[in-house]
């Protein structure tokens, strides 16, 4: 059995938000979610990276962070190393120099503003390294090369990475052209950074150089091929929205592969960490913010938001229904619409049907919600909770001023507004009593028509 080949993943995370025209670093920007350098992350955790070391610069503060927490499968939480001064892309993988003397079997380095990338990109270039490759380089095809360095391989190996600008015309005929993204031979790695010099026009380090320097050592270098969205890198604001559109059609193909129907998939907005259970049904125009969990055999409506919420088999959400974070939905319960639930429990079979709001709130099973009731929830300082037994019956137009219980199998009529506890069983009005004056209405009338005058 061949020994488990270790592995260290670089992050190029030092960009700026200054083309983004925005005070938030760059990799910091979302997609689906997550800042898209925790993307690259995932990417890199994926394909085995023991260890994450993330290079970073200006607003260094904000993405350490930003994405300190990030959840990794198998890699531990990242290292930060700060590159002090911008002077090109070896220079910032030398900026980790003390985890690539650790002596990783392969060294990957990607960069934090390719939120696309796939795993598969890079255990493709791991599996080159296996295979004696010193450095494999990551190359796509885009529909136009125009701007983008050329590879230029010879008898199956990759002899120079060629800048545009320095190509002869047939080699801006090659479609093949640099990701940026490559994979070195840990025990090539840090001999041949060090080897890079920075006789340019910039005086700056390339991370490409190293190709030529492995070349003229005799050390093997190939290019393995990648999609052209792994290597799609964001600059501005218009290309952060084309990997989000990109990045939705992915996670809503895994669902519908999954067993989820969306009804209408382009108009469904999915989380980095969304999760629907198959026969579930989610109509068109819902929005799944982070944090929601949706069992087996629901039904979303159109126009519903979900945010932070758990949501059990069968139940049934919205139309146009708001769920908050802390909002849980049980087994076959019914939010309907024009409700908002937050921070509350409505237990199985339980109906909130229309215009409600029910906030710090526990609803017990098989409890109705009558229209436009309120759990009235805060009282200016804190925040105060509502608790409804089983079975109960809560009116029409019913205000419930928390801290408050109603007991199960109670019946509260509508129009009520209650202060105090319900007992099990009992009947509660909370409401004036209605006095009626036989021809006052036509009195007040005339008397407000004559002041209008």
């Amino acid at each position: 059995m061949n020994k488990k080949r270790s592995c260290l993943a670089i992050i190029l995370a030092a960009g700026e938000g200054t083309r983004m025209k925005s005070s938030l670093p760059k990799v910091l920007h979302p997609v689906g979610g997550l800042p898209m350098a925790a993307h690259v992350m995932a990417a890199a955790d994926a394909s085995g990276a023991d260890a994450l070391a993330l290079v970073v610069g200006n607003g260094a503060e904000r993405v350490r962070a930003a994405l300190s927490e990030v959840p990794l499968r198998g890699a531990p939480a990242p290292e930060f190393f700060v590159q002090t001064e911008r002077l090109g892309t070896a220079h910032a993988v030398l900026a980790a120099r003390a985890a690539i003397a650790r002596g990783y079997d392969d060294v990957l380095v990607a960069f934090g503003d390719h939120p696309l990338l796939e795993s598969a990109a890079l255990i493709e270039a791991r599996a080159r390294l296996a295979e004696g490759a010193a450095v494999a380089v990551l190359g796509f095809r885009p529909s136009d090369p125009s701007g983008y360095g050329r590879l230029i391989e010879k008898e199956g190996r990759l002899a120079a990475i060629r800048e545009e600008k320095d190509c002869s015309d047939e080699e801006r005929k090659i479609a093949f052209c640099n990701s940026g993204i490559m994979a070195v031979a840990g025990g090539s790695a840090l001999a041949l950074l060090e080897a890079v010099g920075n006789g340019n026009a910039k005086g700056e380090y390339y991370l490409t150089d190293i190709v030529e320097i492995a070349n003229s050592r005799g050390l093997p270098v190939v290019a393995t091929e990648i999609s052209p969205e792994s290597a799609f890198g964001i600059n501005n604001r218009a290309q952060l929205a084309e990997a989000e559109a990109v990045w939705q059609a992915r996670r809503r193909r895994e669902l519908m592969l999954a067993g989820v129907t969306l009804v209408d998939p382009a108009t469904v907005y999915l989380s980095h960490d969304t999760e629907i259970g198959p026969d579930t049904v989610v109509e068109p125009n819902v929005w799944f913010g982070p944090g929601v969990r949706v069992g087996s055999g629901a039904r979303i409506h159109a126009f519903s938001y979900l945010e932070g919420a758990t949501v059990e088999s069968g139940a049934l959400i919205g139309p146009f229904a708001r769920l908050r974070p802390g909002a849980a939905i049980k087994e076959k319960a019914k939010v309907g619409n024009f409700c908002e639930i937050k921070n509350a429990e409505v237990g199985p079979g339980a109906k909130v049907p229309h215009l409600s709001y029910i906030g710090d709130a526990a609803i017990g099973a098989a409890a109705n919600i009558g229209a436009g009731t309120v759990t009235c929830n805060y009282d200016g300082y804190a925040k105060h909770r509502t608790e409804i037994g089983a079975g109960a019956f809560i009116g029409t137009h019913t205000s419930l001023v928390a801290p408050i219980t109603v007991g199960t199998g109670a019946y509260v009529a509508s129009g009520s507004v209650l202060t105090q506890n319900v007992p099990d069983d009992a009947l509660a009005f909370g409401r004036a009593r209605q006095t009626t004056y036989e021809g006052r209405g036509k009195a007040l009338r005339e008397k407000l028509s004559a002041r209008k005058r």
